[in-house]
């Protein structure tokens, strides 16, 4: 089958081994992030948006991370990113302060109880990622899921233009 190849029909189209590995890859992703995104919610307030900022903040370390590099990474606009802060902001769970390199720079950094709530959300969403995910496949599944998985992230980051 080539790249360039036109379908006759809508079912041949829909049936394409390429649209459908697509489509079911984000049927699971949508579907995992409905489970894991409600239980996160109940289990400590947070949403999987909100989290995924925390992780993000917390991996860049001490000294924080820009909010561009926060738009980048989680495939926002800036202005998403900022809007994202500053939630996490009004609940005390991240910092913000200037750039000492370069003060037109926001930074922004963990507090205390961001710190904390991260850590514990991360035990609980571990958990359901076993549950929901790793525990689902064979181990040799898993090693190959991951491996692709990985391969599949670097590869769009490559190729995802500068977030306006």
């Amino acid at each position: 089958m080539t790249a360039d190849r036109e379908f006759a029909t809508a079912r041949e189209a829909a049936n394409d081994p390429r649209i459908l590995v697509f489509g079911r890859l984000l049927g699971a992703a949508n579907r995992l992030e409905f489970l894991l995104g409600r239980a996160l919610a109940e289990g400590t307030g947070l949403s999987h948006s909100l989290f995924e900022l925390l992780l993000v903040v917390g991996r860049a370390g001490p000294g924080g991370i820009a909010v561009r590099d926060i738009a980048q990474a989680r495939v926002l606009t800036s202005g998403g990113a900022t809007r994202l802060v500053d939630r996490a902001s009004a609940q005390g769970l991240v910092t913000r302060h200037a750039s000492p390199d370069d003060g037109r720079v926001q930074l922004v950094e963990l507090t205390r109880r961001g710190e904390e709530l991260v850590v514990a959300a991360s035990a609980l969403h571990a958990r359901n990622i076993e549950r929901y995910l790793i525990d689902v496949l064979t181990p040799d599944q898993a090693a190959v899921f991951a491996e692709a998985i990985r391969t599949l992230s670097k590869s769009a980051a490559t190729a995802l233009p500068v977030m306006p």
